[in-house]
C-alpha cells in the first residue's frame, strides 16, 4: 500500500507541474496579443477587463481633487480646476548644419539670362574689337584715322583710369580695415573735397560739356558737405560697427582675395571694352550700341562684386553662426556657381532699390505740411515698405550662409530685424553710402587724372574720357569695398539671429536703447517703413 500511496502522489505532482507549465503557456500567448486583446478561435477580440484596467489607470492619472464635506453655515471655498496636462514646448528648429551646403542652384532664370547676356556682350566685344583692329589697318581713309586717333587719345587714359581705380581700391580698404573709426569721418569729408576739386577742374576748361559735368560734380560735392553735416553720431556708430565687424578678418589672411580676383578680372574685361567701344563708333547706331555696352559693363561689374560680397559673407557668416573656420576657395566656388543666380538678381534690384530709398527719404524730409508732399512721401514709404520685405542688400548673408534664393533671403532677413525691433537701426545705418562716397571720390580722383591727360593731348576727347574714367574708378573701388560692406552686413544679420553669442558685444542693443529714447522723445529717423506719425497723419 506504501508503493501504491507513493507513486499516486508523484502522479498528483506531475498533474499539477503540467497544469502549471498550461497555464504559463496560456499566459505567454496572452503576452504576445496586443493589451486589451485576446485571441478567441483566431480572431483578435477586445478584452473587457483589460480595458477597464486601461481607462482607470488613465483616470489615475488626473489629478481628482478630495471630495470636501463643508458644513451649510460656513462659507463655500472657491472650486478648484483640475490642473489639465500642459503641452510639452519644444525648442524651435534651428537651420540644420547639413543646409549649409545646399547644392541647389539658386535664381535660375537669372542665372541663365546673365550666362545668355555675356555670352552676347563677349561676343559683342570681339566682333566690335575686330572691327576696331580692322579700321586701324586700312590706308588712309576716314575711319581709319578717326579710329587711329581714337586709340592713341582716348585708351590711353581710361587704361591708366583704371589702374588708379585699382590702386585706390587697394588703399580704401586696407585704410579702413586700419583705422576703420578715422575713416568713416574722412570719406565723408574726402568725398566733399575731391568731388568738388573735379567739378572746378572742369569748369576750368571752359568747354561746353566739361561745364556741364563741372557744375553736375559742384553740386554733388554740397549735397555731400551738408550730409556730412547732417550724419556726425550716425557717422560715430558706424565707425564702432567698422571696427568691431573687421575683427574676424584677421583670423582669415586670403579673405580678401577673391576682391582682388574680381579687381583683376574687372580690368581685363573694362580693357576689351574700350576697344569695342571704338569699333562701335563706326557701326549702325552708335549710341545706342554704345549705350548697350554700358548698361553691359554696370551689370557685370555689380555682379563681379556681388560674387567677392558673397564669399566675404560665407565665410564671416558661419564664423559668427558656427564658429567655422570655412574654405575660401569652397566659398568662392559656391558663389561663382551655385549661387551666381542671386548674385545676377541681387545686381539688378538693389542698386534700384537704393535709389527708391534716396527719393523716399529725400520726400520724407521735405514734405513738410504740403499735403501733396506728404501725399507722396506717404506713397514712396509704402513702396519702400513693400520692396524691403522681398528685395534688400542684407539678403546677401542668407544667401551665402543658407543657399537661399535672393527673394528669400530678403525675407528671412527682413523678418530677423522686425523680430529684433532693429528696423530703424538698419535703416539709419549708413555704411553703404560711406562705400558709396568712396567709390565717387576714386571716379573723382579718376576724373582729375585722364581730364587733365587729356585735356594736353586731344580736347575733343575730354568729357567723353572723364565719363568712362569716373565710372571705371567708381567700379573698381566699389568691388574692392566689397569686403567691409559684406562684414558689416554680417554683423547685423547674424546678431540678430543669435543675440545672446559671445562674439557680440554691446554696440547694437546700446544703439537700440537711444534710438528708443529718441523715439519717445519725438525724434524719429527717416525710415524705409510707414512711422507712426505718417499713419496718424493718413
Amino acid at each position: 500500500m506504501g508503493g501504491l500511496d507513493n507513486l499516486t502522489a508523484e502522479d498528483n505532482a506531475r498533474t499539477a507541474r503540467t497544469a502549471r507549465g498550461a497555464t504559463e503557456d496560456e499566459k505567454m500567448e496572452n503576452q504576445a496579443v496586443p493589451a486589451g486583446e485576446v485571441m478567441r478561435g483566431g480572431e483578435v477580440v477586445v478584452d473587457s477587463v483589460q480595458r477597464d484596467t486601461t481607462v482607470s489607470r488613465l483616470r489615475a492619472q488626473l489629478q481628482v481633487p478630495p471630495i470636501q464635506v463643508v458644513s451649510h453655515d460656513a462659507a463655500a471655498p472657491p472650486p478648484v480646476t483640475p490642473p489639465f496636462p500642459q503641452p510639452v514646448q519644444t525648442p524651435p528648429l534651428q537651420t540644420s548644419i547639413a543646409s549649409l551646403n545646399s547644392r541647389k542652384y539658386t535664381n535660375r532664370i537669372t542665372f541663365l539670362i546673365f550666362l545668355l547676356h555675356l555670352a552676347i556682350a563677349v561676343a559683342a566685344a570681339g566682333f566690335f574689337s575686330f572691327k576696331a583692329v580692322q579700321g586701324v589697318l586700312e590706308h588712309e581713309t576716314g575711319k581709319s584715322r578717326r579710329e587711329r586717333r581714337a586709340l592713341k587719345f582716348w585708351l590711353p587714359p581710361i587704361e591708366g583710369a583704371s589702374l588708379l581705380g585699382i590702386i585706390l581700391a587697394f588703399v580704401w580698404q586696407t585704410s579702413f580695415r586700419a583705422w576703420p573709426v578715422f575713416m568713416v569721418s574722412f570719406a565723408l569729408w574726402a568725398c566733399f573735397l575731391i568731388t568738388m576739386a573735379a567739378g572746378i577742374l572742369l569748369l576750368c576748361f571752359s568747354m561746353p560739356d566739361t561745364d556741364v559735368g563741372g557744375v553736375f560734380l559742384l553740386l554733388f560735392s554740397i549735397g555731400t558737405g551738408i550730409y556730412a553735416c547732417w550724419v556726425p553720431r550716425r557717422a560715430t556708430f558706424s565707425g564702432r560697427v567698422f571696427a568691431k565687424s573687421l575683427q574676424p578678418v584677421q583670423k582669415f589672411p586670403g579673405v580678401n582675395g577673391p576682391a582682388y580676383l574680381m579687381m583683376g578680372l574687372g580690368f581685363l574685361w573694362i580693357s576689351l571694352w574700350c576697344f569695342a567701344v571704338i569699333g562701335a563708333l563706326e557701326f549702325y547706331y552708335p549710341p545706342l550700341t554704345i549705350f548697350a555696352l554700358v548698361l553691359s559693363l554696370m551689370w557685370t561689374a555689380e555682379v563681379l562684386r556681388n560674387v567677392a560680397n558673397l564669399t566675404v559673407s560665407r565665410v564671416i557668416a558661419l564664423y559668427y553662426l558656427r564658429g567655422m573656420q570655412c574654405n575660401i576657395q569652397f566659398s568662392f566656388q559656391r558663389a561663382a556657381s551655385i549661387n551666381l543666380g542671386s548674385a545676377c538678381l541681387g545686381s539688378l534690384f538693389v542698386p534700384t532699390i537704393e535709389a527708391l530709398r534716396i527719393i523716399a527719404r529725400g520726400l520724407n524730409l521735405l514734405e513738410g505740411e504740403d499735403e501733396f508732399l506728404f501725399s507722396c512721401a506717404h506713397c514712396c514709404l509704402r513702396v519702400m515698405e513693400s520692396i524691403f520685405r522681398y528685395g534688400n542688400s542684407w539678403a546677401f548673408v542668407h544667401i551665402a550662409a543658407y543657399g537661399k534664393g535672393f527673394v528669400a533671403a530678403s525675407q528671412s532677413t527682413w523678418g530677423l530685424f522686425n523680430r529684433q525691433g532693429m528696423e530703424e537701426l538698419v535703416d539709419s545705418d549708413i555704411t553703404s553710402s560711406i562705400c558709396f562716397l568712396t567709390g565717387v571720390s576714386s571716379g573723382a580722383l579718376c576724373v582729375i587724372f585722364s581730364a587733365s591727360w587729356t585735356f594736353w593731348t586731344h580736347r575733343r576727347y575730354t568729357m567723353t574720357v572723364s565719363l568712362v574714367a569716373f565710372f571705371v574708378g567708381y567700379l573698381m573701388t566699389r568691388i574692392g569695398m566689397a569686403l567691409p560692406q559684406a562684414c558689416v552686413a554680417c554683423f547685423y544679420v547674424c546678431y540678430a539671429e543669435n543675440p545672446a553669442s559671445q562674439l557680440f558685444d554691446s554696440t547694437i542693443p546700446d544703439r537700440l536703447n537711444q534710438i528708443r529714447a529718441a523715439s519717445r522723445d519725438g525724434l524719429v529717423s527717416t525710415p524705409r517703413f510707414v512711422p507712426r506719425r505718417v499713419l496718424s497723419r493718413a
